[in-house]
């Protein structure tokens, strides 16, 4: 049912969580794995200084390779085919860009961890998790953090 799973992932241990329920699922759908990270160049843009800029997008940009290789690495150890991607954007939310992704692409599913913040904590945070479920035309799985 599930053929084609994209995993939004940033580093964070609920990322982390919601990759190994991806690779549970994968595993008894045999399905196919995209792994997807977002480098928001936004506090870029609005906090470094000019001559600066350049320097961080590569340091953001180093980082978002790096997720996605160490999350390559636990899913390639799983005998799971997967591919991975890693775009920066500066001029839309991060869940945009994922749901894009997952018509774009084209994902059966997305899964993506959330911290499940409640009350003023997720007004002053928002989160990613939330704007997608609301704006993907796909299936949203929320993996919760422990």
């Amino acid at each position: 049912m599930y053929n084609r799973i994209l995993v939004a992932i940033d580093g964070s241990d609920t990322s982390n969580l919601a990759l190994k329920e991806a690779i549970t699922l994968a595993k008894d759908q045999h399905s196919t794995l995209r792994l997807f990270h977002v480098v928001d160049l936004t506090s870029t843009y609005s906090s470094v200084q000019a001559p600066h800029v350049a320097e961080s997008q590569d340091t953001l940009q180093a980082e978002g390779q790096k997720v996605i290789a160490e999350a390559s690495t636990l899913v390639r150890k799983e005998a799971i085919h997967c591919d991975s991607k890693c775009i920066a954007t500066f001029d839309k939310h991060i869940y945009e860009s994922i749901a894009e992704e997952a018509k774009r692409w084209p994902a059966d599913i997305i899964v993506i961890g959330t911290h499940g913040r409640r009350g003023v904590r997720r007004l002053l945070l928002g989160s990613v998790a939330e704007g997608l479920a609301r704006i993907a035309s796909k299936p949203v799985l929320l993996i919760r953090s422990e």
